[in-house]
């Protein structure tokens, strides 16, 4: 189903899959906004790289998660199975990330009484999306993925409109460089990415892993997240390593 459905189960409790991330924040407002009884966050703290996870500053997610007033619950570098995966090819170590995303809402399904949907903040990837979708079909529940093939700048503007603030908090792309490391995702920005997709082929949102963003403050927000903050640059690519973090 799409965000303009009317079909969404508001009977019973939904999780939003949530990295702290702008996509799957948007996702979890727009849910909100339709009155969707999210009553957990869920967010998968991968260790290292990863194929279907946002990964940099996922610990700041239990702040964001405060100041939206929705119980957060964590899944945890040690529930992977790295090691089994590490020789994998694509496919399959897409399926086996997903195993403990799958086990923890199972268990939400038990405590909560039931699942009625996730929320979920994918854009163009096919390869996070099916698996998501076969996931939600398992456990019997909807899928809410307002984002899915809308177009980038549309949604970068719908943002923007409804007053999120987003920091870049990692860049692995030709064309940007560490002064884009903290930088706010502003209209300026947007303007400078769409160049750098028609000479490069940065996508404007970073669905490609170009770059990663932390949303700091929004409308489903109480309390704005403050950072301090360094950078570590390695040549091509680069992260926001975060030494302090607080709700204003």
């Amino acid at each position: 189903m799409t965000e303009h459905d009317d079909e969404w189960d508001r009977d019973g409790p939904w999780v939003g899959l949530f990295s702290g991330g702008k996509d799957s924040s948007w996702a979890l407002y727009r849910a909100l906004e339709r009155d969707l009884p999210v009553e957990r966050l869920l967010t998968v703290h991968p260790a290292g790289e990863s194929f279907m996870y946002h990964t940099p500053a996922t610990h700041l997610a239990a702040l964001a998660a405060e100041s939206i007033g929705i119980e957060l619950v964590d899944v945890h570098p040690e529930d992977f199975e790295a090691d089994a995966a590490a020789d994998a090819d694509s496919g399959e170590r897409g399926d086996r990330e997903l195993e403990p995303m799958e086990r923890a809402l199972a268990s939400l399904r038990e405590v909560l009484g039931g699942l009625a949907g996730v929320t979920a903040g994918a854009i163009e990837s096919e390869y996070q999306t099916s698996r998501i979708r076969a996931m939600a079909d398992r456990l019997g529940c909807q899928l809410f993925a307002p984002l899915w093939q809308r177009s980038p700048r549309e949604l970068a503007d719908e943002m923007l409109e409804a007053g999120f603030e987003i920091r870049i908090v990692q860049v692995a792309a030709y064309g940007l460089d560490e002064s884009w490391l903290g930088r706010t995702l502003d209209r300026e920005a947007i303007v400078e990415l769409e160049a750098l997709n028609e000479e490069y082929g940065v996508h404007v949102l970073g669905e490609g892993g170009e770059f990663e963003t932390f949303v700091v403050d929004g409308p489903h927000m109480d309390r704005r997240v403050e950072l301090e903050y360094g950078t570590v640059w390695e040549g091509d690519r680069g992260h926001v390593a975060v030494t302090d973090a607080w709700l204003e």
